[in-house]
């Protein structure tokens, strides 16, 4: 007897609801609440992604979401390909249909009248604990909706219920769920496989793993992101070379257009490098540009952190004291709303114990505190940072900033007492 199908359509990578002005991990929202879910229901699971090297809604898709036994649909952050494809399975099948979204997000179409499984992120991420509890709901769900698959849940049976629905034979759709299987497996393998030579610092490995998976995935935005890190972190076969290579790889993603945290950070970052290496006031220009913007989103740390610093840059190669004053001063007031930002999350322990970015808050923060004075706090929060057993390129990155920051406090400090 063939085992149950169940299709997952939803967004890739991480995605930004500019509305809420959150970012959320939707890898992390299959892989700890779905996909757990899926197999303990006792069910096989395949997910839209696995099938992106066609690049297009084709043959494959609509056999999917015509033939599969249970569809969930993710529709956080309104992903139009997600709602396009839960519209399909509305109009193939009246029953055995999930839809879930994590909780702050508006709908974006008429669903609010339809049943909706919600669950919450905490930030990028899930906590462990909500991951547990979704998965748990959600498996009950997915066992309801196999059990009972005469109950209408697609609103076009509902509403049409003189409607017939087609019939297609099955052995065609049992080969293509085991073919899209193995797609998925590989795409899976070379993304861990980057993952784990990055935070090797093994970059050229990594670079291989992803430009593999990019290919595969019709170069998906968050793999080409990791591409583009991995490609200026290599400084291979030079610094500058690696940074031209990569601004080349980013600008697939349309970055001075784009509103994506990430994609302006490491468009931000290459631009950044550039200036230091050459220091042509175009690459300064872009890089608080694109922090800037960054930044302004949704308060992005990192973003904030660079936009700050890049203002000291401005400052430091400026002969106007006008100007200095002002972008010292606007520098000093984004490590101010930096640091009151993650003050709340990393007083809270069990809050900042179940983000997975909890590590950089730490630099960040402590980074922050040393630029506007505060020692103290700085180095508590170097101490947590280090503990957390960052990776050597990690370290380097974070006494890169250090240094940044203790040169921003001497200057700030000298120019309040040159207006005192």
């Amino acid at each position: 007897m063939n085992q149950k199908v169940c299709f997952v359509v939803m967004g890739f990578g991480e995605k930004t609801d500019y509305e809420l002005g959150k970012t959320f991990d939707l890898d992390a929202t299959f892989e700890a609440i779905i996909k757990p879910a899926v197999e303990e229901a006792g069910l096989k699971c395949v997910r839209a992604d696995e099938i992106l090297h066609s690049g297009i809604i084709d043959t494959e898709m609509y056999m999917m979401l015509y033939q599969a036994d249970l569809v969930i649909a993710d529709i956080t952050t309104g992903n139009v390909n997600a709602v396009y494809e839960l519209g399909v399975r509305h109009a193939l099948k009246p029953s055995s249909t999930i839809i879930m979204k994590e909780q702050g997000g508006r709908f974006s179409f008429d669903l609010d009248h339809t049943s909706t499984f919600q669950y919450e992120h905490l930030g990028k991420d899930i906590g462990a604990r909500e991951a547990k509890r979704a998965s748990c709901a959600l498996k009950d769900l997915i066992v309801a909706a196999i059990d009972g698959q005469q109950k209408i849940d697609s609103p076009v049976y509902t509403y049409l219920p003189a409607l017939k629905y087609p019939m297609l034979s099955e052995q065609e759709f049992q080969e293509k769920v085991e073919e899209l299987e193995g797609e998925g497996d590989r795409l899976h393998m070379l993304l861990e496989s980057g993952k784990t030579a990055f935070n090797n610092s093994d970059f050229s490995s990594a670079i291989a793993f992803y430009k593999a998976a990019a290919e595969m995935a019709q170069h998906e935005p968050t793999i080409l992101q990791k591409l583009v890190l991995a490609t200026y972190k290599s400084e291979l076969p030079t610094k500058e070379a690696a940074l031209t290579n990569a601004l080349e790889i980013a600008k697939q993603l349309t970055p001075y257009q784009s509103n994506d945290p990430e994609t302006c950070g490491l468009t931000g970052a290459i631009h950044k490098r550039l200036w230091q290496n050459h220091h042509k006031a175009d690459d300064l220009e872009l890089a608080i540009k694109q922090y800037g913007r960054g930044f302004e989103i949704r308060r992005d740390y990192y973003n904030g952190e660079n936009y700050a610093a890049c203002l000291d840059m401005l400052a430091d190669h400026s002969n106007d004291s006008n100007e200095i004053i002002y972008n010292r001063m606007r520098a000093n007031k984004v490590r101010l709303t930096i640091i009151e930002s993650l003050e709340k999350v990393v007083a809270d322990g069990e809050e900042l114990a179940e983000r997975s970015d909890r590590k950089w808050m730490l630099a960040s923060l402590s980074n922050c505190y040393l630029a506007v004075g505060n020692d103290k706090e700085a180095n508590l929060c170097e101490e947590r940072f280090l503990a957390e057993e960052p990776a050597e390129w990690e370290q380097k990155t974070f006494f890169e900033g250090k240094v940044t920051a203790q040169e921003a406090f001497k200057k700030l400090r000298a120019l309040k007492a040159c207006n005192l």
